[in-house]
């Protein structure tokens, strides 16, 4: 597995009833936060999937925060999975450009952003009931580990939106470089959410909520909406509890945001706040 810098780009969350663009359509949308933003695109190799992702200039032997993206079109309707996960709307990418701290990656899902008749793996499962399975999270622990080589890194500060929010919980349970951890209306308990909102299991994928209690040590706040009708607050509040609610956990609510909208307006004050233990923050 291995990074290299890609100059092209290659052709919501659960259920969206809306006609999304066209496939061109999202990847020039993309392309134009990226150019907005000053941020270039590359591409990562490995074993299951290879990740498009997009950095600002990085600074060697320093903390990298890290950017997942959710889990973009999965679904066009209840029961019409998606062709085509990569996302209708780049929100969380302009997120990552609207960061002003330098050392800022952002990372697609598996499958987005790509050309999938290239992509031996990417079966629609991996954007429905597998996108937190075993084989995504790998994926996600050996990109990390290229980053970490190339760069040298003293460790990662990782934020993760929506389903994205999953990827960056378990990760942060299973590596002992993360910082700290920071979700943004994240998929914490995917079991009891879909079981609330009567919609199918991810049966082939890991619950961050059943992996919580290793997160008790780590710096983090999870940054919930309120207008957010897609991921409720309780969802944040279950996962932090089942944390432990210590001096390391909390949550945030933020006035006017909902699942998608509002969060380019107030991100750039709060992606300077980073979490600490003792219920203090450094920005």
């Amino acid at each position: 597995m291995y990074l290299k810098v890609s100059f092209f780009l290659a052709t919501i969350f659960l259920i969206s009833c809306t006609k999304a663009p066209n496939l061109a359509a999202r990847f020039d949308q993309a392309m134009l936060v990226a150019n907005i933003y000053n941020l270039s695109q590359f591409n990562v190799e490995s074993r299951f999937f290879n990740l498009t992702g997009f950095s600002k200039k990085i600074i060697k032997k320093t903390p990298i925060t890290v950017y997942v993206e959710g889990d973009g079109f999965a679904w066009v309707t209840r029961s019409l999975i998606s062709k085509n996960p990569t996302p209708t709307k780049p929100m969380l990418l302009r997120l990552a450009g609207l960061d002003p701290k330098r050392n800022v990656i952002y990372l697609a899902r598996p499958c987005q952003y790509v050309t999938l008749k290239l992509e031996k793996n990417c079966n629609s499962k991996y954007w429905t009931s597998h996108r937190y399975s075993e084989e995504v999270v790998f994926t996600y622990l050996k990109v990390l580990d290229v980053i970490q080589k190339k760069y040298n890194t003293t460790g990662f500060h990782l934020v993760g939106f929506s389903g994205g929010g999953a990827i960056t919980s378990l990760l942060a349970s299973r590596r002992n470089d993360v910082l700290s951890l920071r979700t943004i209306a994240g998929n914490l308990d995917h079991v009891t959410l879909n079981t609330e909102k009567r919609v199918s299991q991810l049966t082939g994928s890991i619950n961050p909520i059943d992996e919580a209690k290793r997160l008790e040590t780590i710096p983090q706040i999870h940054f919930v909406g309120t207008k957010d009708e897609v991921i409720p607050s309780w969802v944040a509040r279950s996962f932090v509890k089942t944390v432990g609610e210590g001096p390391c956990v909390r949550t945030k609510v933020v006035l006017g945001t909902s699942h998608l909208d509002g969060w380019s307006e107030v991100w750039k004050k709060l992606s300077l706040i980073n979490p600490l233990c003792n219920g203090a923050v450094f920005q």
